[in-house]
């Protein structure tokens, strides 16, 4: 198995491990003593320490640990510590510019990962929204479905792997990484079960909130050819942070990559050549979760190195109630946020198709503006977690503050590009003169909160890195009071001005006017 060798910054450094084995250094069993100290004592993660035989050269930055090429771990040692004795004399304004490019580097291909599997719904809305307005509409609120009862769960259960696998990857105890992602697997696959069953029955209960019943005839159809993509989807969250805990962000993002084109034929082909119509949308999306889902696997089993993985052992059912309470932590913080607009779009199918696939329009765009600062959160999390366990409270912090930054200009670029496009992004989905210009009327407003977004989205990756998702939950539960506290006063106001302060002799005139009739004074209006 080939070694490769990442940069100093994207590599998890081995300074833990060096701490551990400074108080160990130096062999006191009788078998090494037997021997002459010929054995080669070892690391408790299995690393071989490289024994010093002259000791007058020993200093500072004398490495301890010999170089294994099957642990990604090991490298430029002799060069790591003594820069790191000189980290705290880094000035802030320098310390500041290297987190910048390191949050860069890692957001970039986290970003092409997570912009290539939303193309894989992307696509389909697309392919639909062609087909018609109603099949739109129906898309839209089969894809929100999933995302308010599947995707967002999923993603959220998921996050807690940026808390406990960065960490893990810098400690003395990097197959912890594994076993963690071991334990998430089988808890995420038990709560599928639910979820399987409310997507293969999901027409009756959309039916009952009022949704017309094509629409929800077809949702329906929708969610039931989706399921087979569930499970290859959820794991697909949950092994990419095996991969960018440990530096690899790129392995993900060249795999989905390379299956996005494939994807988006699939739909074409799927939906018209192939004549299955709507149905084609969601298989295809299936086909190409699963495909990724392979090649995972198949990669992290042939070319990447062991270091964090462990065999499964009774020690998968252990750390449970742990990972549970962060799970939960986790899927509130993200699904409350993903919730604000699914739920938006549901509220908007009460209004008829037009209004429903304008708000679809709107959600794809708000989703796709959002892969780039999700993408920096999990980046951010992965880089201030490896801080943390390599216990750099300064840089960590420093990590922290770039990251803000980094989100508050991603979210002005799209700002920037949807105001500038709003009369011709709505082209993209449907050709209906309706929708499109409902579009370009809401599309500035929905560009102006994207800002705002990316903001809170990145600050909610620095809470995850410090295990604080419930208090991400609870800053979300803002938004929501915030939201009903608008509409509350948005209603008091309303029905003040509508109602109480009415004038209804007044009005009765002002109809007149209004339909060309005469008013008191006799004369034509």
């Amino acid at each position: 198995m080939s070694h490769r060798r990442p940069s100093s910054q994207s590599r998890p450094h081995d300074h833990a491990i060096l701490a551990h084995s400074r108080n160990d250094r130096t062999c006191h069993c009788q078998d090494c003593a037997s021997s002459g100290g010929d054995n080669v004592p070892s690391h408790p993660s299995g690393i071989p320490i490289r024994p010093v035989t002259n000791k007058a050269h020993i200093s500072e930055c004398t490495p301890l640990i010999g170089h294994d090429p099957s642990d990604p771990r090991i490298h430029q040692i002799t060069d790591d510590i003594c820069s790191e004795q000189s980290s705290e004399r880094i000035p802030s304004t320098q310390m500041f510019c290297e987190e910048l490019n390191v949050l860069t580097r890692y957001s970039l291909p986290v970003f092409a990962t997570y912009l290539a599997e939303h193309s894989f719904t992307f696509a389909s809305v697309v392919c639909i929204g062609h087909l018609s307005t109603v099949a739109l509409a129906a898309g839209t609120l089969g894809m929100m479905t999933a995302s308010v009862t599947g995707y967002a769960i999923v993603q959220g259960f998921a996050s807690t792997l940026d808390t406990l696998l960065p960490p893990a990857w810098t400690s003395d105890a990097p197959h912890m990484v594994g076993l963690w992602t071991q334990r998430t697997v089988i808890m995420t696959a038990i709560g599928l079960i639910p979820i399987f069953a409310l997507w293969f029955n999901i027409e009756p209960i959309l039916l009952l909130l009022k949704q017309e019943p094509e629409v929800a005839h077809l949702a329906g159809v929708f969610l039931r050819y989706a399921a087979w993509g569930l499970p290859a989807y959820s794991f697909n969250c949950i092994i990419k942070r095996y991969f960018q805990s440990q530096g690899l962000f790129a392995v993900p993002a060249r795999i989905t990559l390379i299956v996005a084109p494939f994807n988006a034929f699939l739909n074409w082909f799927f939906v018209y050549p192939l004549g299955l119509s709507f149905r084609g949308a969601p298989i295809a999306s299936a086909i190409s979760f699963n495909l990724v889902a392979l090649a995972l696997v198949l990669y992290g089993y042939f070319l990447v190195p062991r270091t964090a993985w462990i065999p499964i052992g009774r020690d998968i059912w252990q750390g449970w109630g742990l990972l549970g309470r962060l799970g939960v932590a986790g899927i509130g913080q993200i699904a409350s946020e993903w919730w604000t607009w699914e739920l938006t779009a549901f509220a908007a199918g009460l209004l008829g198709s037009v209004t429903l696939a304008t708000q679809s329009m709107l959600l794809v765009t708000v989703s796709l503006a959002y892969q780039a600062p999700f993408a920096m959160s999990v980046a951010t999390s992965v880089r201030i977690g490896n801080l943390l366990g390599e216990s750099k409270a300064r840089r960590a912090k420093v990590g922290a503050q770039v990251s803000i930054v980094l989100g508050a200009i991603v979210g002005c670029i799209w700002c920037m590009i949807l105001f500038v496009s709003r009369s011709k992004w709505a082209y993209l989905f449907n050709d209906d003169p309706d929708v499109v210009s409902l579009v370009s009327a809401v599309i500035p407003f929905t560009a102006l909160s994207l800002v705002f977004d990316a903001i809170n989205t990145l600050a909610a990756g620095v809470l995850r890195a410090r295990g604080m998702q419930m208090a991400g939950t609870l800053f979300n539960l803002g938004l929501w009071i915030g939201l009903s506290a608008g509409l509350l006063f948005s209603s008091i106001v309303s029905v003040w001005i509508a109602v109480v302060r009415a004038d209804w002799e007044v009005e009765v005139e002002n109809a007149r006017v209004r339909v060309g009739g005469k008013g008191e004074e006799g004369g034509t209006h």
